[in-house]
């Protein structure tokens, strides 16, 4: 039985969600910003600590409802911003807050990880990273980690990063039969962290 992991990706509009995604599942970068427009559910597979894991990663656009159904029912929660923006991080603030209400004494349980993207833009960024990642470490409890697409830093490292805190925290138990990893986006594709 193969573990499965509902991730939420949430974040302001042009943040790299998306790039994020495909980065890590296709190895692709595009310099070109399209904004997400449809509701897709990318579904890889890993395997960490050789035990394999499917996720399914829904990243968020438009407005935000934190009760929406992607967005109740994850599993784990990456929230995205990026370093450059700081109505970017303020808008994590928020969606954070509304995830902490909404799931209601189950939040300290909910894993979340906030991700600065666009990282190879570092002489722009609007504070320090020392800043930031103390505020989402201490007082937030949440993970962090910050990343490029665009140059393939730390996509891998943010999955693990999620996988790890979710294993920690006594993932929620969904299990789907093995065959399930063949209908991932690539076939017979993996990611080995």
């Amino acid at each position: 039985m193969v573990e499965t992991l509902s991730i939420a990706v949430i974040g302001a509009p042009g943040v790299g969600k998306t790039s994020i995604i495909r980065q890590f599942i296709y190895n692709d970068f595009s310099e070109v910003y399209t904004p997400t427009r449809t509701r897709y559910v990318y579904r890889p597979s890993v395997i960490l600590n050789v035990k394999q894991y499917a996720f399914d990663i829904l990243p968020i656009f438009g407005s935000l409802c934190v009760c929406s159904g992607g967005v109740r029912n994850a599993n784990a929660y990456i929230l995205v911003y990026d370093i450059c923006c700081v109505e970017s991080f303020e808008y994590v603030k928020m969606i954070r807050q509304q995830i902490m209400e909404h799931r209601e004494g189950s939040s300290s349980e909910v894993p979340i990880l906030v991700v600065g993207s666009k990282r190879d833009l570092q002489r722009q960024r609007f504070t320090p990273r020392r800043a930031v990642s103390v505020l989402v470490k201490k007082t937030w409890k949440c993970g962090y980690v910050e990343c490029s697409a665009k140059f393939n830093w730390h996509v891998v490292l943010l999955f693990k990063e999620l996988l790890g805190i979710a294993v920690g925290r006594g993932m929620k138990q969904n299990h789907t039969p093995g065959i399930r990893l063949q209908g991932a986006l690539q076939r017979n594709r993996c990611t080995v962290m």
